[in-house]
Parts: C-alpha cells; structure tokens; sequence
C-alpha cells in the first residue's frame, strides 16, 4: 500500500507545480470548477428535464409525492416506509412545482446543498486548507455523479459535510444537520456515534440531537403516524443478501459458474437483486448483529483512543470512518449510493489533514470509479454473471475491506501510542510539499 501512495504522490508532486498548485488554490478557481462540473450535470440531464421524465430512484420519489399531494397518502405517516421519516421533507419538496419539474428541482436541491458544503470546506474561500478537499468532493462527485444526482445521498452526503466541519466551533447547528441528516437516510447515525464517543462538544451533540428527534417524532404523532415512525427499521430486517453487498460475492460468483441452488433474482417488492444458496439465510440473518458486534467494538476502542490523543478532530473523523466503513463493509445489503456515505467523511478528513487522509482519498477515488462501472454500466452483464463485471465487483468490495481495516488499525494506532504518529506523519509530508498550507 505505501509503495503505492508513495508513486501517486510522486506523480502529483510532478504534475502540480507551485504555480498550479496556487491556481487551484484561488477562489475564482474553485468556483469555475464547481460551475462547470454543475453545467455539465445539467446538460447531461436536460433531456430528461425538457420531456419531464426523472432517472435512476427518482420515479419511485416522484409516486411518493404525488400520492402525498394529490391523494393525500403520506408515506411514514398512513403507511409503512422503508425510510426515515425526514426524507418525505425533500422527496414532496421536489413536486411542489408539478411533476414534469420534478427532476429539475432535485438537481437544484442537489447543487445547493453542495454549494454549501464546498463553501463551508473553504471557509467561503477563507481556508486554504480546504481546497484540497474542495476538489476532492467535486471528484468524487462527478465520478459518483449516476447516484449522486438520482438518490436521496446526494442531499444527505453535503448535510454531513458541513455537520463534521462545523462541529468544533457550531456544535448545536452541526448536531442539527447530522441529525437531519440521519432521519433522511440512516447512515449518519454511524457519524454521530463518532461524535459521541470522541468529540468534546458531545453534551451538546447529544442535546440538540435529542432535541431535534423529539420535535420530529411530535410533528410525527401530531400527524397520526407514530406507529410507524420506526418501521425503516423493520422493513429492512427481512431483507436478503443483495447482489452488491461484499459478503455476498462469494454467493456471486458460485452463480456465475452455475452452482445449483445459487441464484441471482430480482427482488419486484423493493426493485433490488438478491442473491439466494446454500447459507445465504444464515448470512443474511447473521450480518447485522456483527455489523452492531463490530460498531461497539470500535465505539469501545474510540474511547481508548481518547485517553492517548490530543486531536479530537482527528479522532472524531477516524472514528467516522472506521463505523460508516463498518455500516458498508458488514451490511447484507449493497448498493452504489453506499460510497457516498464514505466520501463525506474522507473530505472533511482531507481538510484536516492531507498526509493523514490521503490514503483514504486515493482509495475512495478508485473505489468511487469502479462503482460506477458497476452501475450503471456494467450492471447487467454482472447479473448475468459476466467474468469481467464480478472482477470489479470483487475489487471493488475488496478495496472497501482495505479501507475498513485501514481505519480500524488507524484507530488502535492511536489507542495504543497516541497522536504523535500523525503528527511525524505530517511533517513528512511537509518536507516533500504534500501537505496543504
């Protein structure tokens, strides 16, 4: 792994010079790049916009709205709902206009909020730490950009962003976003319990986390659908191994050699691939109490860390990692928005502290882009058991392995010796100009 980080970094130090190095460092830089990568989203999808259809999970948002505003069945509230209750918020937002303009309101839901967390990375141009980061996003986002624009992670992903950077100095707005957040789709929770256990402003985290919660769940009750305020949890209990999910690659490729009883099937109630054979129902049964076994290992590990670290930030932002990994690695479910739980995290890490993060960074561009490749262009050959669509796949679900455990021996690194680890890490980098002034 080093000797690779080692020749990207060459290569980088190689490719941006001082003088391009400024350049990207400029404000009006910055800016040009966030415009043109959001022109380019935009025209890729203007004929989509002109016809008034909508792409990728949209159509299922846009039913949910109109049922909601025209038959006044609100999901989460008449009904069960496989998500949170504060997704309803931007999925109706969407439809206020009609929906032929659906899909146009959601990419300008989704430009704004990343207009936010770019400038809130930056400091509104102020920080020059978080340029790097800054591009870092923008990257990610345009190589995410088929789930990013299409999914509900495209909102939650900024939320999370600026909750992060906010958390030393705007603990109670930043507990707010992280908890909005978390009740529009449920991953940021795993960031939360970082906070939690490492961060010094957690009375006020868990305060205005507790706060917020309880006026939802009221606006909930009010509405008369309290019963079913926590039914995202139960509805994703039954589910199966879906075909993406690390665990389930060996069943993947057993399917793709023709093993008897091993199948990919499409799964009609909630429009997802799932895979069924021998100890696919122990798996799936078996995934979520480790994911949890594992999570409060780390959680336990977090605050040991604590004792020996003097960079909370830092801590927080390992710890993040390590869960939010755990959550993707460990899930019987799998699908490609997932890398967007990752990336927020790692930008804020960028931000913090490039030589730390750049292991992270490099690899979560790799595995962003083979995502991609998985879907949406590789996606059916892969169910049909395509060779070369299941070796990204394994890669894929293999680099996110490596990330995980990268994470977690970070952790214990710094549970066991401290901080003075980053802090030798970061004077090197400085030596060979790699770190951010």
């Amino acid at each position: 792994m080093s000797y690779f980080v080692e020749l990207v970094d060459q290569r980088l130090i190689t490719l941006i010079t001082p003088a391009r190095r400024a350049w990207l460092q400029s404000p009006r830089t910055l800016l040009l790049g966030f415009v043109g990568l959001h022109l380019l989203f935009l025209f890729a999808l203007l004929p989509t916009i002109l016809t008034g259809r909508v792409l990728g999970d949209l159509p299922l948002y846009r039913v949910w709205a109109e049922q909601a505003l025209t038959t006044n069945v609100w999901q989460g509230i008449d009904v069960e709902w496989v998500y949170p209750i504060g997704a309803l918020v931007p999925i109706v937002l969407a439809d206020v206009a009609g929906p032929l303009l659906y899909q146009l309101l959601w990419f300008l839901m989704t430009l704004a909020l990343n207009a936010l967390a770019v400038g809130v990375l930056t400091g509104w141009g102020r920080n020059r730490a978080g340029y790097k980061a800054a591009w870092f996003w923008l990257a990610i986002s345009l190589v995410l950009s088929p789930v990013g624009l299409l999914r509900l992670e495209g909102l939650s992903a900024p939320l999370v962003i600026m909750g992060l950077v906010l958390l030393a100095r705007r603990p109670v707005i930043a507990s707010a976003l992280l908890t909005i957040a978390t009740w529009i789709k449920v991953w940021p929770a795993a960031v939360m319990l970082a906070v939690v256990a490492a961060s010094r402003r957690r009375v006020s985290v868990v305060l205005t986390g507790a706060a917020v919660s309880t006026a939802i769940a009221g606006a909930v009750w009010a509405a008369g659908g309290i019963r079913f305020l926590t039914g995202f949890v139960t509805m994703q209990s039954d589910r199966a191994l879906q075909l993406e999910a690390p665990v389930t690659t060996p069943w993947v490729w057993l399917a793709a050699i023709g093993h008897h009883g091993t199948t990919i099937y499409q799964n009609h109630a909630i429009a997802t691939r799932e895979v069924t054979g021998p100890g696919t129902t122990f798996a799936a049964s078996a995934m979520t109490p480790l994911m949890f076994l594992v999570m409060a290992a780390i959680f336990v590990l977090l605050v040991v860390a604590l004792r020996r670290s003097r960079d909370h930030a830092q801590l927080v932002l390992m710890g993040a990692l390590a869960l939010v990994s755990t959550f993707v690695v460990l899930n019987k479910v799998g699908s490609p928005q997932y890398m967007l739980w990752i990336a927020p995290v790692v930008a804020v890490g960028v931000a913090h502290d490039w030589a730390r993060w750049r292991v992270p960074a490099y690899l979560m561009l790799v595995i962003g882009a083979l995502t991609t490749l998985i879907f949406p262009v590789f996606y059916l050959p892969l169910v049909h058991g395509d060779a070369g669509a299941l070796l990204l796949l394994t890669l894929r679900n293999a680099l996110l392995v490596v990330l995980l455990g990268w994470s977690v021996l970070a952790l214990w690194h710094t549970a066991r010796v401290g901080s003075t680890a980053s802090v030798s890490v970061r004077r090197h980098a400085d030596a060979r100009g790699l770190a951010t002034n």
